[in-house]
């Protein structure tokens, strides 16, 4: 396993980091779950990514299980705030009492002291930005929160923040968790160069497109029994899995094979070409699946393989 620094930041995360959304507390078993993450200190990651919202509470409390018989300095973990816990008006979104009151329960769930990366997780239109950047900065101060992050932020709302923070000398944001992958760029255009104008690393989500990227989808068949594009809730794989792009995939194997590499592999390692990225988030319903993923980390793509893959994504 390899390890960047966090944007300009001096801390330090593996390549391949494990996330829980859709996993742990929902359909898979916390026996597989706690072996999930036992298997990836194992293999050397040593980032773990929840949220609140995963099953409302659930994925954290698993997790939280899962790392006590580890030592808090010898891991980095990352939840999130924005998405509703209830059903009252003040249980969502990016105020200082939500925020605030989401970090003390998050905390408790994942029994610890402290969070090292603390996400919005989505934009709140409806709370003003300074309002939300005080109490993130409220939190680092209390040594509840060391790094302060977003998710899925347009390139504009970023910089707003960035710059509010400087202007009130609060504590600014370090990371971005976007959704990237060989089927969704849309970082590519704004989000990755404002980032990186301001030192802001990304961690991304869904680097495999939800599965489409291991290959296991076929067109034309049915997807395989317990696979994720068998839940009712996930639309086809929220728009990923259709035939333009499954035959992308098809096309994509044949680069992996030539790079004695996985597909899985091959789309993990062409996202760690960027620079900006400093880590990919997988999930893992069993543990074998992260052995196979680790793989892709310090593989280096050839100029010539980038540019037969971006053929292929035209």
């Amino acid at each position: 396993m390899e390890y960047r620094r966090l944007g300009k930041t001096g801390l330090k995360v593996s390549e391949i980091s494990l996330g829980s959304w859709l996993t742990y507390g929902g359909y898979v078993e916390e026996q597989n779950a706690v072996a999930s993450i036992d298997k990836a200190f194992d293999l050397g990651i040593n980032f773990i990514d929840t949220a609140n919202v995963y099953v409302r509470g659930e994925a954290e409390i698993v997790v939280g299980k899962a790392l006590k018989n580890y030592a808090r300095d010898s891991y980095v973990l990352a939840t999130k705030v924005f998405w509703p816990m209830g059903d009252g008006p003040n249980d969502r979104g990016l105020s200082r009492k939500h925020v605030i009151e989401q970090c003390n329960a998050s905390l408790k769930r994942l029994n610890t002291d402290y969070v090292d990366i603390y996400y919005c997780h989505r934009y709140d239109p409806e709370t003003p930005l300074e309002e939300t950047l005080r109490a993130l900065d409220d939190l680092v101060r209390q040594g509840k929160v060391l790094y302060v992050g977003v998710s899925e932020w347009t390139a504009e709302q970023i910089s707003e923040a960035v710059h509010l923070a400087d202007k009130r000398l609060l504590d600014r944001i370090v990371v971005n968790q976007p959704q990237y992958s060989m089927l969704n760029r849309y970082i590519e255009k704004e989000v990755l160069p404002v980032s990186e104008k301001h030192g802001i690393g990304q961690v991304v989500f869904s680097p495999l497109a939800q599965g489409v990227l291991t290959g296991k989808y076929q067109k034309g068949s049915e997807p395989p029994a317990g696979s994720r594009a068998t839940q009712k809730n996930l639309g086809s794989l929220f728009g990923l899995l259709n035939d333009e792009n499954l035959d992308k995939v098809e096309n994509l194997k044949g680069v992996a094979a030539e790079n004695n590499l996985s597909l899985s592999q091959l789309a993990l390692a062409w996202i760690l070409r960027q620079p900006a990225v400093a880590s990919a988030l997988v999930g893992a319903s069993r543990p074998e699946q992260l052995e196979e993923n680790v793989k892709a980390s310090g593989v280096k793509l050839s100029q010539d393989t980038i540019n037969h893959i971006e053929d292929i994504l035209r």
